[in-house]
Formats: structure tokens, C-alpha cells, sequence
């Protein structure tokens, strides 16, 4: 579900810039990334986490409620090839979850 407001990669000028000697160089053409677009990755939502024992694993039922370390309402982690890379809400859209991102995480890369 795209905002209103949300841009695609189509609107971007590859070539803006003030064009003369010494100042910002032009954008790269956003067809340079054309050839990362079908790299599968990995998205993760996780909802919570708990530790057990493989014997109470092993008794749980169909039903069975397994306490989370997190509270409800609490913002979920988003993880890109086990990259944590946002948090957000779970929505539910027509009969199915999702997830909206409501913060995202910035990290140096190392």
C-alpha cells in the first residue's frame, strides 16, 4: 500500500545538478539500479522472542500461548537478510497481516 506522497525511482532526474565546474555533480541515472531489482532478499518481521527448553517445546499443544518479551502495542523488528533495518506495526489488510514501517533503523556500516 503506497502513500500519495511516496515517490518511485521513475521520478528521480538523473541528471540535475548546477552543471558547472566545481559544484555537486549530477545524480547517477536511477537505470543503474535497474540490475539490483531482482536480487531476492530475506524480510523478517519478528513479533517477539521467548528462550525454552526443548522439553516444554516439545509439550506444546495446538492453542498453546507462548509469552513474548514483548508488550502489546509494542513496535515490531523488521529485519532485511538479518539486518535489522526498521521497526513498525503489524495492519491487518483485508483478510491478511502486515506490516507498516514506522521508524527506521540507521546503522554504520562497518
Amino acid at each position: 500500500m503506497a502513500a500519495k506522497d511516496d515517490m518511485s525511482l521513475n521520478e528521480f532526474d538523473g541528471n540535475r545538478g548546477n552543471g558547472g565546474g566545481g559544484e555537486l555533480e549530477a545524480l547517477p541515472v536511477v537505470k543503474d539500479l535497474e540490475s539490483v531489482y531482482d536480487i531476492p532478499v530475506q524480510i523478517s518481521a519478528v513479533l517477539g522472542k521467548t528462550n525454552m527448553q526443548v522439553s516444554t517445546l516439545m509439550r506444546l499443544n495446538k492453542g498453546a500461548v507462548v509469552e513474548l518479551d514483548r508488550k502489546v502495542g509494542e513496535a515490531i523488528d523488521i529485519y532485511v537478510n538479518n539486518r535489522l533495518v526498521a521497526r513498525g506495526e503489524v495492519v491487518v489488510v483485508e483478510d491478511r497481516l502486515g506490516v507498516t514501517m514506522t521508524e527506521i533503523i540507521k546503522t554504520d556500516r562497518s
